[in-house]
């Protein structure tokens, strides 16, 4: 009954947008005393226009059973598609939270804002979509790239 009761709550979870997320993969395990459910193989969860896609994508709820935080683990890939702004990427992991709207992408992290036409790339970004906000770190061996366009004056 309580796997019933989770699966429930997935199918029903709701974020800041109140929009209902939908996850598809090729199994899934839910863990009633750790409140969380894994989508594994194929993994893909859908919001409006945004998704994320991965090898397993990790649901945790808190202790209210709200939706804590989404994590998507293996070759992820992703669109954020909002109001003003369209963001695309990939990460080895990605971790994002539904409250803050805030992605936190490690591991070949790379992400392209095509409103700005910008391009960042490093170890670690944190991704504020509502701001618009990134902090990106790199390393010695492997800076941080950041690519945008300037608009030069004609002569």
């Amino acid at each position: 009954m309580k796997f019933f009761k989770v699966m429930v709550l997935v199918c029903f979870s709701t974020t800041l947008f109140a929009e209902k997320v939908n996850v598809t993969s090729t199994s899934m395990t839910a863990e009633d005393l750790k409140k969380e459910i894994h989508f594994i193989g194929n993994a893909k969860a859908v919001q409006g226009k945004s998704w994320i896609h991965g090898d397993e994508i990790i649901v945790y709820f808190d202790e209210n059973n709200e939706t804590k935080k989404y994590e998507a683990i293996g070759k992820v890939t992703f669109e954020i598609d909002q109001e003003k702004s369209f963001y695309e990427g990939s990460a080895d992991k990605v971790t994002y939270f539904p409250v803050e709207a805030k992605y936190v992408l490690t591991g070949k992290a790379i992400v392209d804002d095509t409103v700005n036409k910008r391009h960042v790339a490093g170890d670690e970004i944190v991704l504020d979509t509502i701001t618009g906000n990134a902090n990106v770190k790199g390393s010695k061996k492997k800076p941080v790239k950041f690519i945008f366009d300037t608009k030069g004056k004609k002569k």
